[in-house]
């Protein structure tokens, strides 16, 4: 799009807010360059890239890019050999840190979801060189200060100096606070002069003291000689100086070597940093301007509801809702001066271009943008939001050059189009103009004041009329946009109310045709029509909230019925498992006493007590299930529009609630996620929807089952554990025959069989017996911690 057009609805102004966002130069060079695009799917992108920023900033707020520079040209000097100095090693190292901060920045944290195609990628590209920032930090402490510990042969210089230096202060000090040499010192201390220790003495004495004049005062009395007797020592210290500048000069070489050999990665990183910089100058424009991500279109659609300039003071800024192309695709403002009509048109455009860039837009949620392939606005060079200062000629320019380069998908916006010249004559211009955009398709909005437009917009098709309310009463607009209602000039209204004679007022309205009269009569009409709607649209708008809220409130109610239902019925039913658990104990109890009689010689029926033990457990195990059915959520309905991620949901065959990570695709899957184990299911797998208090998972009856086993353990007096250590194999395997059995009627689930290691013969007769046994469901050998192969632990069936 062009510049100038861009400059009139004050883009630029945008570009410099987004740059102020933007940290480094680079993506501030990159903010003020930003241009619309015409192309649908790069536009996608860069919206997409704005809304994930914003989503970051948001949920954890704005990254930091404070330690980014531009530190290209240095790392590209290192493959060339180049020494660099301190404070580039230091851009580099904070450049490197800033990619540790945006590493971990880019990590998810619990809560935190959804789809971030645009950043994750650009986060994961990140390489931190942890190794080479700690390495410059530690060695280097500011622009011109190299650390001591930078290396053992620079530690070992430095000390050296400093004792040099000592020693040439005490020899020194010792010759100020002498008898022999008071006399002959302007003042009593040790001065620097070339970076050589000195003694400020008398130019009269200038033969009392042997040494050598390194400077004199400028009044020439005071000379600055350095005693021979510290010659030495300097001459030491000034060698040291150049030892520790080449030291210096060295560690400077290695660690920019160390960067040539990270050169690649060091660059890739910078790119990626200035592209973060960038769109999180976006996403922060979008937080502060309280901007939405627009829809996008290319079917000539701008609908902007509740739309504001982006420029003007966001607490006195009055929304409008504004939109053109669908219903008609030429709009025609009317209203008086100061109205709005300008700052509807720079809204209008402005907000248009800010969404081709990437830009969101400061409106609600619902906004609308399609792609153009230019925006044109006539709005004079010197046009502001407060009142027009251009003339009918610089217009006309404007004009000419639009109607010569305008397509069917292009924005044409005329402010006081035909202005600044004969009104019949600029009337006449002004719908011929709009007329001709009309036939050509292109989308166009005008101001005028002319009412030949709008009997014009109320007579053709594809045209429609709107107008800047104005209250007459306080003489002050109210900036409010209405669309299909024409605008008033109230100039009789506004002059009466300033202090016009009325009886001017009157000879002037007598001067206006019957036909106009008329018109504007029929205009107030319409307005004082559309009040009386929008009254009327508040009340059934308040009346149907409280029925909503009425209807909200039942449906509570009856839930929290359904539920005590529920919670009753689920009460009766666990205590009628805990009678049927304590009968169950109690006839195994006698099949276990029964068992014992056997064995001692008696006679006992045992089928008959086996077939009235099993009777008991299924009729345990049904009451079970029913109790469970009773307790697992009921949720209700699915439909696709409500599996948003973060609803819980229960799955067909599942007790436990599944929480959504990703929405339906167009094959109807979805991704759940409960616990760390996340997977991939079809709509018609799920069950219900959870309300909140229905997520619970269901109870688990494992632990009740286990319970009754220890119950039943203890009431029958039964060990879960046999030794045949000492037995022969077949007394030991027919031990284990009767044990079995015994186990078996008691409800065991797992016994231990401890046969020993030893040669492995009654382990081995333990397992031929096992693999033919009735009640055995399956055996292994024990772990540690078990008592290793020296013992079986078998499960038996139920």
């Amino acid at each position: 799009m062009k510049e100038k057009h861009l400059r009139k609805l004050e883009f630029d102004k945008i570009l410099f807010r987004l740059a102020e966002k933007a940290a480094s130069d680079a993506a501030k060079e990159q903010c003020m360059k930003l241009q619309p695009s015409d192309n649908i799917f790069e536009v996608q992108r860069w919206q997409d890239e704005t809304d994930e920023a914003f989503r970051y900033c948001i949920a954890k707020g704005s990254p930091s890019f404070l330690g980014l520079r531009d530190i290209r040209g240095s790392v590209k000097r290192t493959a060339l050999g180049a020494e660099l100095t301190m404070k580039e090693l230091l851009d580099i190292a904070a450049c490197l840190h800033s990619v540790s901060h945006l590493k971990e920045y880019g990590k998810r944290e619990k809560g935190f979801t959804g789809d971030f195609p645009q950043l994750d990628p650009r986060f994961d590209g990140l390489h931190v060189v942890k190794q080479l920032e700690l390495e410059i930090e530690h060695c280097i402490l500011s622009e011109e200060e190299m650390n001591d510990d930078a290396s053992p042969a620079l530690k070992k210089i430095r000390k050296e100096i400093l004792l040099q230096e000592n020693r040439i202060q005490s020899q020194l000090q010792n010759m100020v606070h002498s008898e022999a040499y008071k006399n002959m010192l302007q003042d009593q201390i040790v001065t620097m002069r070339g970076g050589r220790y000195c003694l400020p003495v008398k130019s009269e004495f200038r033969n009392g003291i042997t040494g050598m004049v390194h400077d004199q005062s400028s009044s020439g009395s005071t000379l600055f000689v350095e005693p021979m007797a510290v010659v030495q020592m300097n001459n030491a210290i000034a060698q040291l100086k150049v030892d520790e500048a080449e030291e210096i000069h060295r560690i400077l070489k290695k660690l920019s070597g160390m960067v040539d050999q990270e050169h690649v990665v060091i660059l890739a990183d910078q790119a990626i940093l200035t592209e973060l910089d960038f769109i999180f100058a976006k996403g922060a424009l979008a937080l502060e301007m309280n901007g939405v991500k627009p829809e996008l279109n290319e079917r000539g659609i701008i609908d902007l509801p509740g739309a504001r300039h982006p420029l003007l003071d966001p607490a006195k800024v009055v929304p409008i809702d504004v939109h053109l192309g669908e219903g008609f695709r030429s709009l025609v403002i009317t209203g008086p001066n100061t109205g709005g009509k300008t700052v509807t048109l720079k809204t209008l455009g402005l907000l248009q271009i800010m969404g081709q860039a990437g830009l969101h837009v400061p409106a609600k949620s619902a906004a609308k943008i399609t792609i153009l392939d230019q925006v044109f606005a006539d709005i004079g060079d010197e046009q502001s939001i407060e009142q027009s200062l251009s003339t009918f000629s610089s217009h006309m320019v404007n004009i000419v050059e639009i109607l010569k380069e305008v397509t069917p998908w292009s924005l044409a916006l005329f402010d006081e189009l035909g202005a600044g010249t004969d009104p019949t004559e600029g009337a006449a211009l002004a719908q011929s103009i709009i007329e001709d955009l009309r036939k050509r398709r292109v989308l166009t909005a005008a101001t005028t004041h002319y009412s030949e437009l709008k009997v014009y917009a109320l007579s053709t098709e594809s045209v429609e009329n709107a107008s800047c309310e104005f209250n007459v009463e306080t003489l002050m607009p109210t900036y409010r946009l209405m669309i299909g209602v024409p605008g008033r000039s109230n100039a009789f209204a506004i002059s009466k109310r300033l202090g016009i004679p009325e009886d001017i007022i009157q000879e002037a309205q007598q001067l206006l045709e019957a036909e106009d009269v008329r018109f504007e009569d029929m205009i107030t009409d319409l307005e004082m029509k559309r009040i009386e709607v929008e009254k009327e649209q508040e009340q059934i708008e308040k009346l149907r909230s409280e029925l909503s809220a009425l209807r909200s409130g039942v449906s509570s109610e009856k839930q929290k019925l359904e539920k005590q239902r529920e919670s009753i019925i689920s009460k009766a039913k666990e205590e009628a498992k805990t009678i049927v658990r304590q009968a169950k104990a109690e006839a195994d109890a006698s099949i276990t006493k029964m068992n014992k009689i056997i064995q001692k010689g008696g006679s006992v029926d045992m089928r008959a007590l086996e077939q009235e033990r099993t009777k008991l457990r299924t009729t345990l195990n049904t009451m079970n299930e029913e109790a469970q059915e009773e307790k697992r959520p009921k949720g209700k309905a699915v439909t696709e529009a409500e599996l948003i991620p973060g609803t819980l949901v229960l799955l067909k065959g599942f007790d436990q609630p599944y929480s959504v990570l990703r929405r339906p695709d167009n094959r109807h899957r979805l991704e759940v996620q409960a616990g760390i184990m996340k997977m991939q299911i079809k709509v018609e797998d799920i069950e219900a929807i959870l309300d909140d208090a229905d997520a619970a998972p269901a109870k688990d009856n494992r632990k009740e089952r286990v319970r009754s086993s220890q119950d039943t353990i203890k009431s029958a007096g039964f060990h879960p554990e046999l030794d045949l250590r000492g037995l022969m194999t077949d007394e030991g395997v027919d031990e284990l025959d009767k044990y079995l059995d015994d186990a078996y009627l008691s409800g065991i689930d797992q016994v231990r069989i401890i046969h020993g290691k030893g040669t492995g013969a009654m382990r081995n007769a333990v397992h031929h017996y096992l693999k033919k046994a009735l009640h055995v469901k399956s055996f292994r050998l024990g772990v540690y911690g078990e008592g290793d192969s020296g013992v079986t632990v078998v499960e038996l069936k139920k």
